[in-house]
């Protein structure tokens, strides 16, 4: 998806911020110009604020969005994906798991998959970054269930895993 976007913003750097923070937050456009995360109304201001520029950057942002059919259309599809329980896991009595490897490379949830339910393990949430925004991807796993050293080690072996967190 980003390949297609940013080229149209590579002279502007800031409105390169902001077209990354919409992402980052699933900020659309609707075709009147306004800014939605769901169905709640964004502020130009509180956006800005966000993404580090002025509010009048923020509407010619939208301005150009609006102005190009593919961006409109991308930019009208956009939603959030979901509240994160990485925060929140200790709390609930669930692990977080960090795990690093080739993001390009199939197959990494997969196997991270399989060995956590061989092992009788929940996950509540799986969370992948996108290797064209975060320039060290991770993978990660909110996981309910006995985490023993004997599954932290089956994942550690796997050949598409390059590093491994535990977060308690």
């Amino acid at each position: 998806m980003l390949s297609r976007i940013f080229p149209h913003f590579t002279r502007r750097r800031s409105r390169m911020e902001v077209v990354k923070k919409m992402i980052e937050f699933g900020i659309s456009v609707t075709r009147g110009g306004e800014l939605k995360i769901g169905n709640l109304n964004i502020q130009d201001t509180s956006l800005a604020e966000s993404a580090g520029v002025d509010r009048r950057v923020v509407r010619s942002t939208v301005g150009q969005i609006l102005s190009d059919s593919e961006l409109g259309r991308i930019f009208e599809r956009i939603r959030p994906v979901g509240t994160s329980l990485v925060e929140t896991a200790a709390l609930l009595g669930y692990h977080v798991l960090l795990i690093s490897g080739d993001a390009f490379q199939a197959g990494i949830i997969s196997e991270v998959s399989s060995v956590l339910a061989e092992n009788g393990l929940v996950i509540r949430q799986a969370l992948a970054d996108d290797p064209d925004m975060i320039t060290e991807p991770r993978l990660t796993f909110v996981v309910s269930g006995d985490m023993t050293g004997n599954v932290l080690s089956k994942l550690q072996a796997l050949p598409s895993v390059r590093g491994l967190t535990l977060v308690k």
